[in-house]
């Protein structure tokens, strides 16, 4: 098993020491010191342990002797730690990171791993390492940094044996950060891979399904589980859940079928999945609202009762009990039950409202403003402003009361302060038992614990990071968070812990013992530098120290938590399906409704709601409470998730001080404010150094990694091109250079057992001709289909670029945009023009009067003619609210976001321009109208100051026609032939255009698109395809607004993007410029009028709103410079990294471009050999390696024009070698796959034909004859 490559030389030395003390007679086990020592027994069998075992590695079954071994482990690795005062070798942190993630011991695991990232600056090599990290990550519910970690892991290594896990727990990130397209893409490719996985192929199932419903695509969710049904041996678990799912959604969604019919089918689903599963309370509980809903009060509340029985303490249910008590006219038991609710969640924002509105109804106006206002406090309320105003109004009726009126009145019900401490009546006897479990449940901080798919018992736990810890005897507290207290001394954990020793059971003794050593090793003055921080950007992870005392709490943690510690079964460390669970409050939220819960951590978590006002209201979200006990309560934002600035509770920085800094960190002692952004990512920025790389010029050089040996996915990572800064670091005060130096004390490190020696690096330079490169490959070790091998030096995964420093002024972020005015034919054709826009300084250029002065007839693009040439031509509808250019508000116009809805349908050129004509009429009425009613207004007032008085909605929707194919030449010969007229460096198809070399169309990108415009239509913010230049035109009649933003600052708005749970490269979002002035980011605004040219130069980001009806004509460019090809495979590298296709085939069109042009630029000619280098050693070795397996090649050809070939699985591009079935071969489909996905479905390959596209001769030619050309003085390059 690959993992941590640990040096057999270091370790040498401890190993031979270890067994002279051994044979010189001393006590098994221990050295003279009298500190714990590994045998080479122990050390052999703890060679396998690393981060690949986690979830496959039970330590609670027959697993005892493995987790004491673990726990030696740990024991010998501190003591040794301390011996050398920290100074030990790197991979020796990675082991123990390794083994605390196998025992559990995240905080532990988090520290190590962090210990590890700062003493070792190619970390990113290590994918056991990324694996584990990303596990701890994913365990604290910190999504940001646990999907990097595991992107990073499948960009390094493609092959990589846990892949299915990953895409697992991707899917699930990305399904909670309402990510659903990357989600269900991640969950399909867990789906077809035939690797072991922590969850069975019908849970993976079940949860694409529930994407659909979480979607609100109810019909196809209902298919997807009705089938799931049909599965053969399904466990009785799967189907309880899948059967309670069906019925909750015929209960809330409309679509399928009439009220009668729906309530009846939802009560028959939840009665067989009753019978699947009897003790599930979210199922009585579903039950219950169903019979409530009908009128079926006894039922109902029968239902509820043994909700409450089998699931123990829920807010929802008691809410709901609330409900029917009102309903029935028994306002006092409705308090209780509301009571009962509101004391389980704090923030159950709809308790509080159905206890206000209770108030309300009895006449006691100041108890219902308190209840509306801790319901308006709530983040799970989605109504406030409604709040706000029942607020207003009851307080004017206050006001207006006669003085002492409220004070003589009796009142119906008791106060909130009162009911908050009332006795518990006999008809709610079973409420005690249920908030005994709600303290249960507050020590797991999570209030549901049931099993549902008969897995392990234990109770699930969500942890926070930990930002605290909580004695063993406090935990009885902790229902009352006036009542939490915080430890100062490790030393109390200890004695506390020692004096509960007769009620530990073996497990919690044996780490308490390992307690009682790390004490003793305290006292011994263990690592001194405590004060010692790694300096890093914000973006870093602050460091965890080694302290003692903090390392110390972190073990106790485990003790005080044992009982709730997951199985190392779990699948989710820190998550669960909550946002499965139902929620009835509000019809508009998709699936997931946040509420604060008022746990000692200050964590969140989802939290069902109930309202009796809405309690049939649809929705998306079915609920399912814990569908696997291998996953847990998820948190709505992680504690210190950074895509939430003020996510984090004040008591999260103040109870404890001195963990609080190891969180925050202190980089270079300098204080960093907000919690939330310092949990980050041990990932730097910038980490790589510009000078090691073949080619290393600007660090602009193209290297190629292949991180295995018959890899077929290419990567041409661009190493470091994007940021300056190289990030420095130290350790205990001193360089890295000098970490090691002295003390450096034998450490008994154990050695990994790699499947087979690793592969040396080849240093073959880009001007050895192709033999001596077929030499090269042909000297490496020949290992079959093996994928354990490094065939290529690895290049770190591709990273954003940080905010160019210094900042600009604030009076420079508003910069003019660069114009161009042409008055003539000879204007539009002088080469400067050229020299200008593709200048990497000019990030838009602005071409005045172009149509004007090449007299192109822009009437060839207008509606009427479009209508006349084609008018059942298709056209993509992007459904859009009507908002000011430069605000994009949530559709009930209460706050500004990022998030630009744009839904998508399809027409006819016909029908868009019948909706164009009569829009453009009706705006005439209105404006005639308005000009009819206010005369007295100036004609001349402001569209933006008009915007502005409607900009709080409601927004008025229009359609926008976008991406309409004008490639046919036989359609639209006209259009085509009018475009020819255009200087050659903007046409659609030139020489010097790249995209003209790819040898097929790309539409849109190589062929012209058509945009049909209604005023507000908006093109949302994004980089072209491949970071390509592009050409737009406007047809008219009405003019457009474009905002640009260089490329430098990309990264910037990625993070904003990342910030508010969207994907910059495929979500719809709209920026809020007010964000990026604050972020110091230039923001380039203008109008581009009618026959204006926009020339996008590589990289821009931009977007766009139409100011009047207008069509535009847009297509993309390839200049032949260094910076677009530099920029074109970084985002090649960049889309591989998030799971995105890239439309442009970088390595096929590298390949053209050596066999068509001539290269006069050293810099671009040196990137593109060294990228045909790459490729050339992988196809070569790859070739090899299917021989030597025995696997015949098949030769299939290209034909003309035919396209560059995609994984149909994961969407990489796949050159030369085309892996397709035995099926698909026979019938001619050639639906292809890369070598990782063939693999994945056939680890042999007995499924799978190799077909070859390319002779290995023609390559070896193509890469000979491509030469530097000579320079030419007037070269544009």
């Amino acid at each position: 098993m690959k993992s941590c490559g640990v040096s057999l030389a270091a370790a040498a030395p401890a190993f031979s020491d270890e067994e002279k003390k051994m044979a010189a007679g001393k006590p098994r086990g221990k050295t003279k010191e009298g500190t714990l020592s590994l045998t080479a027994e122990e050390r052999e069998e703890l060679s396998g342990l690393d981060s690949l075992l986690f979830g496959f590695l039970n330590l609670h079954e027959n697993g005892a002797k493995t987790e004491t071994l673990l726990l030696k482990a740990v024991c010998c690795y501190e003591s040794l730690i301390l011996k050398a005062d920290g100074k030990v070798e790197s991979e020796f942190f990675c082991q123990l990171g390794h083994f605390n993630l196998l025992l559990e011991d995240y905080p532990k695991a988090l520290s190590a791993y962090q210990r590890y990232y700062s003493l070792q600056s190619d970390y990113w090599k290590n994918a056991a390492f990324l694996y584990g990290l990303g596990l701890v990550y994913f365990y604290y519910n910190a999504f940001h940094w646990a999907i990097k970690a595991f992107q990073e892991v499948l960009y390094v290594e493609p092959s990589f044996c846990r892949a299915k896990e990953i895409h697992l727990r991707l899917g699930l990130m990305f399904k909670v950060n309402t990510d659903y397209e990357s989600s269900l893409k991640h969950f399909q490719l867990a789906l077809i891979d035939s690797n072991p996985c922590t969850l069975s192929s019908v849970e993976i199932q079940f949860h694409i399904a529930h994407l659909y419903e979480t979607q609100r695509m109810y019909h196809s969710a209902k298919e997807a589980y009705e089938q799931l049904l049909q599965t053969e041996n399904l466990p009785a678990q799967v189907k309880a859940t899948v059967l309670q799912q069906l019925g909750w959604m015929h209960h809330n969604v409309d679509l399928l079928g009439d009220q009668a019919t729906k309530e009846s089918c939802a009560i028959q689903y939840l009665q067989k999945s009753l019978e699947a599963d009897p003790n599930s309370g979210q199922s009585w509980y579903f039950l219950g609202r169903c019979y409530s809903s009908i009128g079926k009060v006894q039922d109902a509340f029968i239902s509820y009762r043994q909700s409450i029985d089998k699931s123990e303490a829920s807010a929802d249910t008691w809410c709901s009990i609330g409900v029917l008590y009102q309903q029935q006219n028994q306002p006092m038991d409705a308090l209780q039950a509301y009571i009962c609710a509101v004391q389980l969640d704090h923030g159950h924002a709809a308790a509080w409202m159905d206890l206000g509105t209770l108030y309300e109804s009895c006449n006691q106006p100041q108890d219902a403003i308190k209840c509306y206002l801790n319901a308006a406090r709530s983040k799970s309320c989605s109504n406030t402003s409604m709040l706000t105003g029942r607020i207003k109004v009851l307080q004017a009726q206050l006001c207006n009361l006669p003085q002492g009126s409220l004070q003589n009145k009796t009142k119906l019900l008791p106060s909130i302060e009162e009911a908050w401490s009332l006795p518990i009546p006999a008809e709610l006897t079973s409420r005690q038992g249920a908030m005994n479990t709600a303290q249960q449940a507050y020590k797991a901080h999570h209030p549901n614990t049931e099993p549902v798919l008969g897995l392990s018992e234990t109770p699930i736990s969500q942890q926070p990071l930990p930002v605290h810890m909580i004695t063993y005897s406090e935990v009885d507290d902790l229902s009352s968070p006036a009542k939490r207290k915080r430890i100062s001394s490790p030393a109390k954990y200890l004695e506390q812990l020692r004096t509960d020793r007769d009620h530990l059971n073996p497990t919690q003794k044996l780490m308490l013992q390992q307690l009682e050593s790390q004490f003793v090793l305290m006292q011994q003055g263990f690592n001194k530098g405590q004060n010692s921080h790694l300096p890093g950007s914000n973006d870093e992870q602050p460091s965890f120290s080694t302290d003692p005392a903090l390392y110390l709490q972190a073990a106790s943690t485990n003790i005080q938590t044992s009982h709730r510690m997951l199985p190392t079964s779990s699948i989710t460390q820190g998550i669960a399906f909550n946002h499965l669970s139902h929620t009835a409050t509000s019809g508009d939220q998709q699936g997931i409704c946040c509420t604060k819960e008022s746990t000692p951590s200050g964590n969140r978590s989802f939290v069902p709601e109930i309202s009796s006002h809405t309690e049939d209201t649809p929705n998306g979200c079915a609920g399912v409470k814990g569908f696997s006990n291998r996953v847990q309560q998820l948190m709505a934002e992680p504690i210190c998730s950074p895509n939430s600035r003020d996510s984090t509770s004040p008591n999260l920085i103040s109870d404890n001080p001195q963990m609080s800094s190891l969180l925050i960190g202190k980089a270079n002692e300098s204080m960093m404010t907000g919690a939330c952004d310092k949990v980050n990512s041990i990932h730097p920025e910038s980490h790589t150094k510009t000078n090691n790389s073949v080619a290393s010029l600007h660090s602009s050089v193209i290297s190629t990694t292949a991180a295995k040996s018959a890899d077929q996915t290419t990567t041409l990572g661009v190493t470091s091109i994007s940021s300056p800064h190289i990030r420095l670091q130290t350790v205990n005060g001193k360089g890295l250079e000098n970490s090691n130096s002295s003390k450096n004390t034998s450490l008994p490190m154990i050695s990994r057992k790699p499947d087979s020696p690793i592969i040396p690096s080849m240093s073959v330079s880009i001007y050895s001709n192709s033999t001596e490169v077929l030499k090269a490959c042909r000297n490496l070790d020949k290992n079959g289909l093996s994928n354990s091998h490094n065939l290529l030096d690895k290049c770190p995964p591709p990273r954003p670029p940080t905010s160019p420093y210094p900042p600009l002024p604030k009076d420079k972020l508003n910069p003019p945009t660069p114009s161009i005015y042409l008055e003539s034919k000879r204007d539009a054709f002088f080469p400067p023009l050229h020299q200008f826009c593709i200048n990497p300084k000019n990030p838009v250029t602005v071409i005045r009067g172009l149509a004007g002065a090449l007299k192109l007839d822009l009437g060839l693009f207008s509606t009427k003619t479009l209508v006349e040439a084609n008018n059942e031509h298709t056209v993509e509808v992007r459904t859009q609210l009507l908002q000011p250019a430069d605000e994009n508000w949530d559709p009930t116009g209460t706050k500004k976001i990022w998030r630009c809805e744009s839904n998508r349908s399809h027409t006819t050129i016909a029908k868009y321009a019948q909706y164009q004509a009569s829009s453009f009429q009706e705006s005439l009425r209105e404006e005639n109208e308005k000009k009819m009613q206010h005369r007295e207004y100036s004609d001349n007032e402001s569209t933006s100051s008009d915007n502005g008085r409607r900009r709080k909605g409601p927004f008025k929707t229009i359609k926008f026609g976008t991406n309409i194919d004008l490639s046919d030449d036989k359609k639209w010969k006209l259009q085509l032939l009018e475009l020819t007229k255009l200087p050659a460096f903007v046409r659609v198809v030139s020489a010097g255009n790249l995209l003209s070399h790819l040898g097929h169309t790309i539409l849109g990108m190589n062929t012209v698109q058509l945009y049909m415009k209604v005023p507000g239509s908006r093109t949302p913010g994004h980089q072209e395809n491949n970071n390509f230049c592009s050409v737009n035109i406007n047809i008219g009649p009405g003019d457009c607004e474009w905002f640009v933003v260089p490329e430098g600052y990309w990264g910037v708005l990625n993070d904003f993007c990342e910030k508010n749970n969207l994907n910059f490269l495929m979500s719809s979002w709209w920026p809020n410029l007010e964000d990026l002035y604050e972020a110091n980011v230039p923001v380039y605004r203008f109008i581009q009028r009618p026959g204006d040219l926009v020339w996008i130069n590589a990289g821009t980001v931009h977007w766009v709103q139409a100011v009047g009806w207008c069509n535009n004509i847009a297509w993309n460019v390839g200049p032949l410079t260094a910076s677009q090809y530099k920029l074109a495979v970084e985002r090649y590298e960049w889309n591989k990294l998030q799971s995105v296709k890239s439309l442009v085939p970088m390595v096929h069109l590298s390949w053209n471009m050596a066999r068509n042009i001539k290269v006069s630029d050293p810099k671009l000619f040196e990137m593109i050999k060294y990228c045909l280098m790459k490729i050339l050693k992988q196809c070569l070795t790859l070739r090899e390696a299917l021989i030597t397996a025995g696997k015949e090649i098949t030769w299939h050809g290209r034909t003309n024009d035919e396209p560059a070939h995609y994984c149909s699985i994961c969407e990489v591009e796949v050159f030369d070698l085309l892996f397709v079935t035995n099926e698909s071969n026979s019938q001619k489909t050639y639906i292809v796959h890369c070598q990782d996905c063939a693999r994945k479905a056939s680890g042999n390959l007995d499924n799978f034909v190799v077909l070859e596209e390319y002779k290995i001769e023609d390559l070896m030619q193509v890469y000979d004859q491509f030469t530097l050309a000579p320079s030419v003085s007037s070269s544009s390059s």
